[in-house]
């Protein structure tokens, strides 16, 4: 059940975000708005940067400005059709690595890759790409949740062809190691016969990969790396990139979380309103993924048996 949530508490836009009331948390930033008018925040690291003003979009040359992480662009680059419905030219400065990627997405007139510099390009407004959903004062029931809105043919692996074909991710990036699993605690994983594992994990020797079973086809650049994913049946992964990016494609995939998982997962759901073919593993105890390894374990079961 949904706890009340203190409109004075320094964490309530989170809290309405993670209860799913979008429309309260739009309120909180609509004041954090209006608060911060004529305040420069250029000299901070660019994630931290608010680029909307307040200002329409409508009829203007709109600048896309992707300052967060990679999994972050994927996951809002969805807004585009949206935005270009409205606009009169969507230019998206994004992270170079996806830009092959991006240049599958309708809506999007120029992309440009992201640096250090200034945009090269005319612009009437700007806006950082995960404002987006503020300026749309998106809801669950408006959420453009439509996959895939990324597109890519599969690149098939060797596989045995009665066998599943499931992908695995266990390590997340360094600012928040409570989001990855060590490799060691994926062993009951072992013991599923039907299933062909391939560890799509970047490094996956240097995060912990043994070689106890699975696969390593080794690393892929980006764009062959959501090819890679078309082609799987399943990825199960931490809460990093490749989970927003098998979802963007439309690829079923398990996402393993820690408690007090990330606002965009929201809280007491096995399923997230963003990404429809996903499925959520929550812990229920900080720090214990057996749990829940034994949990993916056992339903891993109950599909491979569907299958065969």
């Amino acid at each position: 059940m949904s706890e009340q949530i203190q409109e004075d508490a320094p964490d309530v836009w989170m809290q309405h975000m993670r209860q799913g009331a979008f429309a309260e948390a739009w309120k909180k930033s609509d004041a954090d708005l209006k608060a911060r008018a004529g305040q420069p925040c250029w000299h901070w690291p660019r994630h931290f940067q608010y680029i909307w003003d307040g200002g329409s979009l409508a009829g203007q040359r709109v600048l896309v400005r992707c300052y967060h992480g990679l999994g972050d662009t994927i996951q809002f680059i969805r807004y585009m059709p949206l935005l270009k419905a409205i606009a009169a030219e969507v230019i998206v400065w994004a992270q170079e690595p996806l830009i092959p990627l991006l240049e599958t997405v309708s809506g999007i007139d120029q992309l440009l890759p992201l640096h250090d510099g200034t945009p090269e390009v005319a612009y009437d407004a700007d806006i950082e790409i995960m404002e987006l959903p503020h300026y749309f004062r998106t809801t669950l029931s408006t959420l453009p949740a439509q996959v895939p809105y990324l597109h890519v043919k599969p690149l098939l692996l060797p596989s045995e062809t009665d066998k599943l074909k499931v992908g695995l991710v266990w390590k997340a990036g360094d600012w928040d190691e409570s989001r990855s699993i060590p490799f060691s605690a994926l062993a009951p994983l072992a013991s599923l016969s039907h299933i062909q594992f391939y560890m799509l994990q970047a490094n996956a020797p240097e995060a912990g990969y043994t070689g106890a079973f699975g696969e390593y086809p080794g690393n892929f650049g980006l764009y062959d790396y959501a090819r890679v994913l078309k082609g799987l049946d399943l990825l199960i992964t931490v809460d990093s990139m490749p989970a927003h990016l098998a979802g963007a494609l439309g690829v079923p995939v398990w996402t393993l979380l820690r408690v007090n998982a990330d606002w965009r997962w929201m809280e007491d759901r096995e399923d997230s309103p963003w990404y429809p073919t996903m499925r959520l593993f929550r812990q229920t105890q900080l720090g214990n993924w057996e749990e829940v390894i034994n949990r993916v374990s056992e339903e891993l079961s109950k599909v491979s048996r569907d299958k065969n």
